[in-house]
């Protein structure tokens, strides 16, 4: 196998579709550092796995000598990315903008190498640019081709509204690469309009078009729907350890092989021994075990890793009750305290709705006991330990 094929191998670990692969192996031949470029917008200030599926894969163009251009899109973040949106997103503020990316350098660096990584704001050209050049920018597509994505095609066949400045969004991240002159522009799959769009303009303005490579969307902790916080299914990049650790305990052994090939920087070869020695036998826990170790020491330490497992199997192999779980002192009158609404007052839930779903799967229990009474209420006097899922206790008192 040459040294490109080993290279070609890598870069399609996990990868969704390379467009076009045969221009990347012309690229690797050149037998320079290629300008790999990934953008992202400071829409929220904190990073979760499903975020670092990317920020991998940037990672192993890294240690292949590439040069990564981490773009953060502080001006395109002003407009607000449409793509996957059913209305107009709202701008963000120059200070939320300047806030989050702040943040995002911080965690970054988690994963790529700081000297070795390139970091951008594209209001370094973008807010160079007068209205003379936004309209030759605009002119440089038609609203045929911009009504071809299948989010704008949607919200116009609905009759939803479609802001004039939305169009601008993909022209934008389409001239970030004429500026980079990018070799090769990574995205999720819900991106690759947009990507292709620098393939466009980059031809436009004389440059060899860039290669694009999407990465799939990575499933949260259910398995099903993409990994978000606003779905609660996130792992992020700094929650604590034991957090961590046990979240990934929970996903399901099918769910483990995607985490292993999109976050974990194993070999392939090493991941398919552990699916072999799990079909004839080996505990899947076993092998959780590692990936989780494995993610935690990358975003905290070995050490904290290591204390994090032993945690685990102290409070669920051994049955144990963390020593740092909260306490709570609630005030109820002779009628007692619903079961449901207490979950949520005692932060064990989100909602008395949310409460309410977990005593029916069977997930809420008082010292050690299942609750499968939606009705239950909880008299005054009592003091119990109450846990819902795995994870979450608390010890509560009622007076």
């Amino acid at each position: 196998m040459t040294a490109i094929d080993e290279q070609i191998d890598l870069i399609k670990r996990g990868a969704e579709e390379i467009l076009l692969e045969a221009e990347l192996v012309d690229k690797l031949k050149q037998g320079r550092p290629l300008r790999i470029k990934a953008g992202f917008d400071p829409t929220a200030p904190d990073l979760h796995l499903g975020h670092t599926v990317l920020i991998n894969k940037l990672r192993q163009f890294q240690l292949l000598g590439h040069e990564i251009i981490f773009l953060i899109g502080d001006f395109t973040g002003m407009i607000g990315d449409p793509t996957g949106k059913s209305a107009t997103r709202p701008p963000l503020t120059q200070a939320e903008v300047r806030e989050n990316a702040k943040t995002y350098q911080q965690q970054i660096f988690r994963i790529l190498d700081r000297d070795q990584t390139r970091v951008v704001f594209n209001s370094e050209w973008m807010g160079r640019k007068n209205s003379a050049d936004m309209i030759r920018l605009a002119a440089s597509s038609t609203v045929a081709r911009m009504l071809e994505r299948d989010d704008f095609s949607k919200r116009y066949a609905g009759g939803q509204a479609i802001a004039i400045h939305e169009f601008l969004y993909p022209l934008i991240q389409g001239y970030d690469s004429v500026e980079l002159q990018a070799d090769v522009e990574l995205g999720g799959t819900d991106q690759k309009f947009n990507l292709l769009m620098g393939r466009q303009l980059q031809e436009q303005h004389g440059q060899k078009p860039q290669v694009v490579l999407t990465m799939p969307i990575l499933e949260g902790l259910d398995g099903v729907q993409k990994m978000s916080k606003s779905l609660n299914n996130y792992i992020g990049i700094a929650d604590e350890p034991r957090d961590m650790f046990g979240k990934i305990m929970s996903i399901s052994d099918d769910l483990m092989w995607r985490y292993f090939e999109l976050l974990s920087f194993r070999p392939m070869a090493e991941i398919e021994m552990f699916r072999q020695e799990m079909a004839a036998g080996k505990n899947p826990r076993d092998i959780k075990f590692l990936l989780a170790e494995e993610i935690i020491a990358r975003f905290h330490s070995h050490e904290a890793a290591s204390a994090a497992r032993e945690a685990f199997i102290n409070q669920f192999a051994r049955g144990a009750i963390p020593d740092d779980i909260p306490e709570h002192v609630f005030e109820t009158s002779e009628e007692g305290y619903a079961i449901a609404n207490l979950l949520k007052d005692a932060g064990l839930c989100s909602s008395t709705t949310d409460a309410m779903r977990m005593i029916a799967q069977g997930a809420v229990r008082i010292d050690g006991d299942r609750v499968s009474d939606k009705s239950l209420r909880i008299m005054k006097g009592a003091q119990a330990v109450f846990q819902v899922g795995k994870r979450k206790f608390a010890r509560i008192s009622l007076n």
